[in-house]
């Protein structure tokens, strides 16, 4: 197999790895990809964002 066909092989399944969120493949792929002379320049994170937005608490009822 040619190094291009294997690069883009290897591209195809690190955005499969990349959609399901699988960090520990999506390494693996890319010393492989470093191993063929290839850098990924891709520059979105893996890891969710988390949310700041905080909920308000619930006002109380007075009897009366």
């Amino acid at each position: 197999m040619s190094n291009a066909r294997q690069i883009a092989a290897l591209l195809e399944e690190r955005r499969g790895y990349v959609a399901r969120r699988l960090t520990d493949r999506v390494a693996a792929v890319d010393a492989a990809l470093a191993a063929l002379n290839y850098a990924v320049t891709e520059t979105a994170t893996i890891e969710p964002q988390p949310e700041t937005a905080t909920r308000k608490k619930p006002t109380r009822r007075t009897k009366g």
